[in-house]
């Protein structure tokens, strides 16, 4: 094997580690630095979702380095939504309506471990928990780091040095400090923070609620979802405003308050999270936002990759099967630049860019669906048509979400496209009453309905390339 360059990977998060252990596999000389402890030795989910959605996308990138089976084994299945009104009641909404498609209930710290453990058994990987990086010097591709154990600072200097870590990066931080190059950075945040709570399993250690579905309870300003877990429990997530509204996190400041607003707004969940005073005074309430920037590299010396270069809102369940993909994505490029880091980096920016940006835009458009849409009968009706086009027509019919979660050879920003239009096209073809879905209808009556609403989204498109609205 020719020599290879040594590689540094600054985050051993659910991103650096998969990036580690292919480029391990591809014969680099890799050495990883993490500021938190060994989450296989520690519990260091305080603070993060503990849980995540893996589809399809992630899956790919996962069988690309060996570890699709392992990783399935610690998920469950998660079918399509379960909506719960106010007053209890629920209705099903599936993901797809073709077989075998669904997303995935996963934990963050097994699946890292799974990562991690695999990039440990190559001896070209060394992996350093404890060590925070402080700063980059990336005209020198040299990282300097404090130690946490020892309490001592220290530099380590790399041919490449990859940013994996995460939307804090300390290595984009130095992008912007240094001052050596242009560059683009925005940051925005959604007025609505996060603070999640726990469904326990059952006495039997089973789950209290259909463990096949992500639950959902919308309510307009703010919304509760549930994952569930491999122990039976289930993560809750509260999504509510920081100050504004009749609720928000600021104001719900007594345990009074508390019960009274999830026992108005979410009885039948109060009735399941026995320490929900508790919980919610003592779990942190997350912020949740968007980083863009541009360019991620620096000549061929460092690399911006997964939330460190386009951190999203969880509301896709997309985060990290995008931050897998990109692993994917530079993967696929490095065979014909391998040994020219800085064109690699450029075509890799190129390819994956409009993406990653799609995927942002996307996931704040599924928090106003989710939050505000999913319990609208004119929503409702469109999910069901595209339930039934899907079915008959598997091959030939994809709705903009079964695009982006179920289809990982179209990019997110195709899948965006189509996506929009599809959706313009079926809401005004049900809203001008052009087409009504019955039960009655035969599948020719829906091949009808397919070809009237591929013609309209084709339409659509057409009329947005014209207008520059598809860039």
């Amino acid at each position: 094997m020719k020599q290879q360059r040594s590689v540094m990977v600054i985050g051993a998060g659910l991103c650096g580690s998969l990036l580690a252990l292919r480029l391990a596999q591809r014969g680099y000389q890799v050495i990883v630095f993490e500021s938190r402890p060994d989450g296989r030795e520690v519990d260091i989910s305080a603070g993060r979702s503990i849980n995540l959605a893996l589809s399809d996308r992630g899956f790919k990138a996962l069988r690309l380095v060996g570890v699709e089976e392992e990783v399935r084994n610690i998920c469950i299945p998660m079918y399509g939504r379960l909506i719960h009104d106010l007053a209890g009641n629920t209705f099903a909404s599936n993901y797809s309506g073709r077989e075998k498609e669904y997303i995935n209930s996963v934990s963050r710290s097994a699946l890292n471990a799974v990562l991690l453990t695999e990039a440990e058994k190559h001896d070209n990987v060394t992996i350093r928990f404890n060590t925070k990086c402080t700063s980059v010097d990336i005209e020198k591709s040299t990282a300097y780091f404090q130690c946490y154990q020892t309490n001592t600072e220290f530099s380590k200097e790399a041919d490449v040095i990859f940013g994996t870590d995460g939307a804090g990066s300390a290595l984009r931080k130095s992008y912007y400090l240094s001052k050596k190059f242009l560059f683009s950075y925005s940051q925005d945040f959604l007025t609505h923070g996060y603070k999640e709570l726990e469904i326990p399993a059952d006495k039997n250690g089973h789950h209290q609620i259909s463990k096949d579905h992500l639950h959902i309870w919308p309510r307009g300003a703010y919304m509760l979802i549930a994952l569930p877990n491999l122990d039976g429990s289930f993560t809750v997530t509260l999504f509510l405003g920081y100050k504004e509204g009749t609720y928000n996190f600021k104001e719900l400041d007594t345990e009074e308050k508390i019960k009274a607003f999830f026992q108005k707004q979410f009885p039948d969940a109060l009735a399941l999270i026995p320490n929900i005073v508790e919980e919610f005074a003592n779990n942190p309430t997350g912020v949740l936002g968007t980083v863009k920037c541009t360019p991620w590299y620096y000549k061929g010396n460092t690399l911006l990759m997964g939330d460190a270069a386009h951190a999203i809102v969880p509301f896709y369940g997309q985060g990290m099967n995008a931050s897998f993909e990109d692993v994917l994505v530079l993967d696929s490029v490095l065979d014909s630049h391998e040994g020219n880091w800085e064109q690699l980096f450029k075509v890799y920016q190129e390819v994956r860019k409009k993406d990653v940006d799609a995927i942002a835009d996307l996931a704040i458009e599924n928090y106003y669906e989710m939050r505000d849409h999913v319990a609208n009968p004119i929503f409702k009706e469109k999910r069901s048509l595209e339930m039934s086009l899907e079915k008959n027509f598997p091959s030939e019919y994809f709705s903009k979400y079964s695009m982006v979660t179920f289809n990982e050879n179209i990019g997110y920003h195709e899948a965006m496209v189509k996506g929009r239009a599809q959706d313009k096209a079926l809401l005004n073809m049900i809203s001008d009453k052009e087409v009504e879905i019955t039960k009655e209808m035969d599948k020719e009556e829906l091949y009808e309905v397919l070809t009237k609403v591929v013609a309209a989204t084709n339409e659509i498109i057409e009329e947005d390339n014209i207008a520059g609205l598809t860039e």
